[in-house]
């Protein structure tokens, strides 16, 4: 009885070891989007501030404060919608992976979960994108 046991235990490691492959494509789904917004949101801002400091002497104070403004509300909308939806990324993957080591047939929803999640930062990209769309060209 116990040798039948043993093997039941080695059939579900098998298994959990297969339904690991999961892994790295939801790292990959999670990391790259993320690092590839948040490299798209400093090339933009240290544009902008580059174009500034050029510009810094035929430009008056009240503009420079005002467009710093603007830049800083774009910074914190990327920098919320990300780390609001790694929250909601970690919360669809933990749960994903029980769900996942219960009934397989769900893994495709745990990926559609962890996208919805992924779509806040994008969400905060575009705004930050309109709004440095709104800022006057210096």
């Amino acid at each position: 009885m116990e040798n039948g046991c043993l093997e039941k235990k080695t059939e579900t490691l098998k298994k959990i070891a297969k339904k690991r492959n999961y892994f790295l494509p939801l790292v990959a789904a999670i990391v790259i989007p993320s690092v590839v917004a948040a490299l798209f949101s400093v090339g933009l801002v240290a544009g902008a501030v580059q174009r500034m400091q050029t510009n810094s002497g035929s430009l008056p104070d009240a503009f420079l404060g005002q467009y710093g403004l603007g830049l800083l509300a774009a910074g914190v909308a990327v920098a919320g919608s990300c780390l609001g939806a790694g929250i909601a990324i970690s919360g669809a993957a933990s749960a994903g992976a029980a769900a996942i080591a219960e009934r397989p047939e769900t893994s495709i929803w745990v990926l559609i979960l962890a996208g919805l999640g992924e779509g806040v930062a994008i969400y905060g990209l575009l705004i930050a994108i309109i709004i440095l769309g709104k800022l006057p060209n210096v």
